[in-house]
């Protein structure tokens, strides 16, 4: 068996989380989200790293129509009426305190630290340094970064792009933090450059959805509007945590509640944010207690949803045809396609065997079902515990075939709704942001820009961490992000990156991916959401894209850490100048930046939807870009929505395995580690644990806080992840749940999803080993 390590000494650089412990201490989970608790934390972090006039001004714009767009998660904004004290959640107070911090990371702080040094930091200490201030180089063969002047940071990358010998040895990493106008410039630039190899953040989270709701609805994007939930009669939500990685969205359940929604949950975790929300800003809640949410809690098991899914369709074709009046016959008549097939796919399984794979009684079904018999305004909500399996696609189809059923898409309080994670990841996919773009709006960048864009596609995240990895590519430019920590099989992709050139990141803080490096480093520093942007002719503002296709502004109101920083765009000009100096181009890129309506202008010329875009992002609240599944309309091949046959297929373990789920804790967004808490789930001061079933753990003969190693073993490759914690938690018989990045190590490079090419983050198989130390097990406390 290959073992695709490396050495992890203290002379080497570390890519993996330090597997040093932190104290853990244990709790019972808590029984409400938000209220007093959340309150508190928000302030805490946000006053902890600034002075408090500098913390007030950022938090009084925050999610304001005009100020700043909270640059945590997607969740969109009330289209009338915010609240002018806090419209934000405790999460997105945290992203302001991680990026509006005065703390600095200056040219001295790499004097004193070298690349090694720091690498064997945790991720968590490495964001608390603060705001990056200088370009900074790390020459080949030397141990610290150092000072670099913007334009020869500029010039070295054009000079390494430029001798390559093909466009496609270059790959150009997109964050969904990054804006609409920075977005475009920047697939603008690579085109121009030669290349599609436009990797982005989606293709590790919301590929999947893209891909079944493109295939089945004609467009890969949600159908539903925020007013929808409070006008819905039953919300279902699938693989999602709102209550930690999307706390606003917990407003909208409660409006949904107390406007009569029933609210049905599907997670192999019992998730206190799904249980009761506390409104901070309600003194009833406060008073009294919040909002009970989950009407129906299915606890399924990891992996399980597609059998659930066709549990409730069979359950739904039988009740139509006991007593009629279940489905929606006018809706599937006049604008389906498939349905005869889907009667007689799911007549192949029997509902006994399908609560069997999906580890939920059939009682419950049963009675959950009721829901979906009895309503016909239904939302179906999910996140990565829907796609980051290998059959993430034919699950997240699934669920379109019971919204077709019931004729629950393009009417009111029904629909779609994958809830993304980055706040602009489905802005900059709008924007082009794409390895596979369609035709035609490559033709309609030749028409505006009088050049001829590359047609063929190019990498997505995992082809490109195999190209690196094969030196079929060797110069890797990110813009924003953390790719080392959020990618799969880190030591894989460690190698992948090393094997380059050139690694140059884009970034307002120091990360992980900084110092995993090519032969020679860039750390490009830029500003940041809470930033004041000043071009050539003023302050500019930037726009973005939330989950349900609203584009809107966002304008900083923060003076910037330092003189020296660049804005997102400003970045890409300079690259793209110094890299297409010598090739003619109708792209005039300091103009473009002077002014970043001259951006809009052009984006308005080049993609459907932006008409008048610099008039309509100037409206309070932006604009709804069209949505045609809202009004019925599908643009599939055949102009109706698809039912689909999605085959099952469940994960055989043996005896000593089990399937691992990456999740996040409390105290993190994505990579980015705001602390060591995860306060919901009653876990403090430690993230290197593994959640089991109480009782899988006596019968492995294991204890509580007992130290393991995890191993996969998938493709015949070793990958193990050292040192974690065994903590009893409420989740199904053979399933354990890991936070990331810590666990990432063991996600394999080749388990991807079908179709999207997600990695398999969510379905990984371990086996658990006990550590053993001078003949003895080891516990952690």
């Amino acid at each position: 068996m290959k073992k695709e390590q490396i050495d992890h000494n203290k002379n080497s650089v570390n890519p993996l989380t330090p597997i040093d412990f932190t104290g853990i201490e244990t709790d019972k989970p808590a029984k409400e989200a938000a209220g007093v608790k959340a309150v508190y934390s928000s302030l805490k972090h946000v006053f902890g790293a600034m002075p408090v006039g500098r913390g007030l001004k950022a938090l009084l714009h925050l999610n304001q129509k005009g100020g700043i767009d909270c640059p945590s998660c997607a969740w969109p904004d009330p289209d009338g009426h915010r609240s002018r004290i806090a419209e934000y959640c405790e999460n997105g107070a945290k992203a302001i305190a991680e990026e509006a911090t005065t703390l600095k990371v200056t040219p001295v702080f790499f004097q004193k630290y070298s690349v090694t040094e720091l690498s064997q930091k945790s991720d968590y200490w490495l964001g608390q340094q603060g705001r990056l201030t200088h370009p900074m180089i790390l020459r080949e063969g030397q141990t610290h970064y150092e000072k670099i002047a913007w334009e020869e940071a500029f010039q070295l990358i054009g000079q390494y792009l430029n001798q390559l010998a093909s466009p496609d040895e270059a790959i150009f990493y997109t964050s969904g933090r990054t804006s609409n106008e920075a977005a475009f410039l920047y697939q603008l630039f690579v085109r121009m450059y030669g290349t599609n190899n436009l990797p982005d953040c989606s293709n590790m989270c919301h590929e999947s959805s893209g891909s079944a709701l493109g295939e089945t609805l004609g467009l890969g994007k949600g159908s539903v509007k925020l007013d929808d939930f409070e006008k819905a009669e039953v919300i279902m939500i699938l693989g999602q945590n709102p209550g930690t990685n999307h706390p606003r969205m917990l407003t909208a359940l409660e409006k949904a509640k107390r406007a009569g929604a029933k609210i049905m949950s599907i997670n192999p975790l019992i998730e206190t944010g799904l249980l009761q929300f506390n409104h901070p800003q309600e003194v009833k809640d406060l008073l009294f207690g919040g909002e009970k949410l989950t009407d129906t809690y299915l606890q399924v098991r990891i992996n399980g949803d597609l059998a659930l899914l066709k549990a409730f369709n069979k359950i739904l074709l039988e009740a139509e045809e006991k007593k009629g009046n279940v489905l929606d016959k006018e809706f599937i008549k006049d604008h389906t396609e498939g349905y005869e097939a889907l009667v007689e796919d799911l007549k192949k399984y029997e509902l006994e065997s399908l609560a069997a794979d999906c580890g939920v009684p059939l009682n419950e079904i049963q009675e959950a079902a009721q829901l979906l018999i009895n309503h016909d305004k239904i939302i179906i909500c999910w996140a990565m515990g829907l796609t980051q399996h290998k059959n993430s696609v034919p699950t997240i189809r699934e669920v379109v075939n019971l919204l077709l059923l019931k004729g629950s898409i393009g009417k009111e309080g029904a629909g779609t709704c994958p809830v993304r994670g980055h706040s602009n990841v489905q802005g900059d996919r709008t924007m082009g942001i794409y390895e596979k773009p369609k035709a035609e709006f490559l033709n309609k960048l030749k028409e505006v820009f009088q050049f001829s864009p590359p047609r063929k596609n190019g990498y997505d995240t995992v082809e490109a961490i195999k190209a690196m990895a094969e030196k079929k590519a060797s110069v890797f430019i990110a813009m924003g992000g953390n790719f080392l920590s959020a990618t799969p099989d880190t030591e894989f992709t460690a190698k992948a990156l090393q094997n380059c050139d050139l690694t140059a990141h884009v970034s307002t803080k120091l990360n992980r991916s900084h110092l995993v490096h090519g032969k020679t480093a860039l750390i490009l520093p830029c500003l940041g959401r809470t930033d004041i942007d000043q071009q050539a002719t003023g302050n500019q503002f930037v726009s973005v894209e939330n989950s349900m296709g609203v584009v809107h502004s966002s304008q900083g109101v923060l003076t910037p850490p330092a003189e020296t920083l660049l804005s997102e765009p400003a970045i890409i000009a300079g690259i793209a100048n110094a890299t297409l100096g010598n090739k003619p181009s109708t792209a005039n890129w300091e103009y473009l930046i002077s002014n970043y309506d001259h951006i809009r202008d052009v984006i308005e010329q080049s993609i459907d939807g932006f008409e008048n875009y610099n008039v309509r992002v100037r409206q309070d609240g932006g604009f709804y870009l069209p949505n045609a599944p809202r009004t019925k309309k599908f643009a599939t091949d055949t102009k109706k929505a698809k039912f689909s046959i999605n085959v099952l297929h469940t994960i055989q373990l043996k005896e000593e395995e089990y399937l691992m789920m990456t999740i996040r804790s409390h105290d993190q967004f994505n990579t980015t580690v705001y602390g060591l808490n995860d306060r919901y789930r009653g876990i403090y001061n430690e993230r290197r644990i593994i959640l089991m079933n109480e009782s899988d753990i006596k019968a492995a003969g294991l204890q509580t806080y007992q130290v393991v190693n995890l191993h996969n073993h998938f493709g015949d490759v070793a990958r193990i992840a050292e040192r974690f914690i065994i903590v009893p938690y409420s989740i199904p018989a053979k399933c354990v749940a890991t936070y990331f990045p810590e666990a990432n190590v063991l996600v394999p490079i080749d388990s991807y999803a079908d179709i999207s090419q997600t990695p398999t983050s969510k379905s990984v198989v371990i086996t658990i080993e006990p550590v053993v130390e001078s003949g003895a097990i080891v516990f952690a406390k």
